[in-house]
């Protein structure tokens, strides 16, 4: 199987990784949930370390992160942090001169929800991804939000950034819950890719993308991510893939039907989208 995994270009644009497994006559579960993990151990403590730090700050870039890691005994470079950022995923929210920018032939569409008044389910969906440490490795979760009931309508695992993961959630959540008003999401390359736009277009959504330098434009969907961390994942302490995806399973359920939330007077995610649905 390793050998068959070794021959998975993730990036490859004619050949979706779906196809490529069919090829190769290799499950694609064994490609998505099998961990990343070519950086050393030291180095998997450290990005989970970056990973606390971002939850707390995600307008810092590297250079902060970098004063905050030595001031918790790292010793570390601006040059090494740069990097463990970049495969993590992450970037500051404020722009600088250092950020990631989408991919330079994707299409970029403006920001739709300044001034909107949101009042009910399936007006307005939102998108992130995550970067999720484990115990030997690392994975990148996307999920797929409603902004209104904050309900999670459908999530995917990977272990690597292309965009096949984030296309997968996505039809997932336009099957069972049907198409929203509008889609919003940051300028990523995986939400910019021709494929994720296609998807949306054939679901007749209007595409909103944050504006660069604005942090609270995917405001929720980051609070999602804090609670998952600190209340799942940091405490567990999954060993691979397949266990974290167990453990998502449980958590999004409890996340929907069982957690209360305060913005909607302590009532669960799902009591509220489809009570007003």
């Amino acid at each position: 199987m390793e050998e068959k995994r070794a021959w998975i270009e993730p990036g490859y644009a004619r050949l979706a990784i779906r196809r490529q497994c069919e090829l190769l006559g290799l499950a694609r579960s064994s490609w998505y949930y099998e961990p990343a993990g070519k950086e050393n151990e030291e180095n998997l403590r450290l990005m989970r370390v970056i990973d606390q730090l971002y939850l707390q700050w995600p307008f810092f870039g590297y250079p902060r992160i970098t004063e905050r890691l030595r001031k918790l005994n790292w010793q570390v470079n601006e040059k090494r942090v740069a990097r463990l950022m970049r495969v993590m995923g992450l970037q500051a929210t404020l722009p600088g001169p250092h950020t990631s920018r989408p991919h330079p032939e994707h299409e970029i569409y403006p920001y739709l929800l300044k001034g909107l008044e949101i009042k009910a389910p399936n007006e307005v969906w939102c998108a992130d991804i995550t970067y999720v440490p484990l115990r030997r490795g690392y994975m990148f979760l996307v999920a797929i939000m409603d902004w209104f009931s904050r309900y999670v309508l459908a999530w995917e695992l990977s272990n690597s950034l292309d965009s096949e993961f984030c296309v997968a959630a996505l039809s997932r959540a336009l099957a069972a819950h049907g198409a929203p008003g509008i889609s919003n999401t940051d300028q990523g390359a995986q939400f910019t890719s021709a494929a994720y736009l296609g998807v949306l277009k054939d679901a007749g959504v209007r595409i909103s993308m944050d504006g660069r330098g604005r942090v609270s434009d995917n405001i929720f969907i980051e609070r999602l991510w804090r609670s998952l961390k600190y209340e799942d994942i940091y405490l567990r302490d999954y060993a691979d893939g397949r266990c974290l995806r167990e453990g998502l399973q449980r958590y999004f359920q409890f996340y929907n039907a069982v957690r209360p939330h305060s913005a909607h007077g302590y009532l669960t995610p799902e009591q509220i989208h489809f009570k007003a649905a």
